[in-house]
């Protein structure tokens, strides 16, 4: 048998987007196919911080920050924050034109203070709206603005109400940064997040199969939103939720039932993971 390596987001795919409880039945599946010989990481654009509450389901590494910070077992394979200047330009440019941010440093994610006010007025979302609105909501561990401690960041999350709130921010750093900018609902809210361009989910992917000596043929990728795309362009065999983007849904290869009816556990078993 083969060896697999299997990639799956968090938010929207692992779990319910803003929550750090997968089902019973997704864990189970993880379980059984590591046991099976088969190796199971996180790839998410959650920093190391907020991601943290799901590790004790016992993954074999991540590709966390988007691709920005990539471990495999207790090794760290790849690490590059943003640099200082970057992320002043980022912010400045934002604030000036009224964008809502987030930054995500390893150790902590720290948000503009207006930003639950905001999201409270949206309606509905893809699962990085939600994501944001649960994790402010319930506490999940972001901190104002104003507490940050210039610990290295490896990308800014945005929402805005209109598109061309970001495009200053655009024309002064997309040479260095993808605008990796969700489906645009009529929810109110525009939202996205800068992603480095030396690194993405995909690259992480590849990066973990080289270290590996694992072919990439045998990879396959779980997500939902277009921040997944690069992962499902670059694994052998790619899997979108039910609940995930129509564009996604699109481009993946097999289409599986939503995060909340046991999607992952249907998906590992049609795929004989388990």
């Amino acid at each position: 048998m083969k060896t697999k390596l299997i990639f799956v987001d968090i938010d929207g795919t692992l779990t319910p987007a803003g929550t750090n409880t997968p089902p019973d039945s997704a864990v189970d599946v993880i379980k059984k196919a590591q046991k099976k010989g088969h190796k199971v990481f996180l790839c998410t654009g959650r920093n190391y911080d907020m991601l943290k509450p799901v590790l004790k389901y016992g993954f074999d590494g991540l590709v966390g920050c988007s691709g920005g910070y990539v471990t495999c077992g207790d090794e760290v394979l790849y690490d590059c924050p943003m640099s200082k200047e970057q992320l002043d330009t980022a912010l400045n440019s934002l604030h000036k034109n009224g964008v809502f941010c987030t930054i995500e440093g390893k150790d902590g994610s720290f948000g503009d203070s207006n930003l639950k006010d905001f999201l409270d007025t949206t309606e509905g979302g893809n699962s990085e709206i939600e994501r944001w609105r649960k994790a402010l909501s319930e506490n999940l561990g972001i901190k104002p603005m104003n507490m940050y401690d210039g610990q290295p960041v490896y990308k800014v999350v945005i929402m805005a109400r209109e598109s061309s709130q970001i495009d200053e921010c655009r024309s002064l750093l997309e040479k260095d940064f993808n605008f990796v900018i969700q489906d645009v609902p009529a929810h109110g809210c525009v939202n996205g997040e800068l992603i480095n361009r030396k690194f993405d989910k995909g690259r992480g992917v590849k990066l973990i199969a080289e270290h590996l000596g694992i072919p990439m043929e045998d990879t396959i990728g779980f997500g939902d939103s277009m921040n997944d795309l690069e992962m499902i362009e670059a694994v052998g065999v790619s899997v979108c939720m039910a609940n995930g983007s129509d564009k996604l849904k699109e481009l993946s290869d097999i289409v599986c039932p939503s995060v909340t009816e046991d999607g992952l556990a249907k998906a590992f078993a049609d795929l004989e993971l388990i």
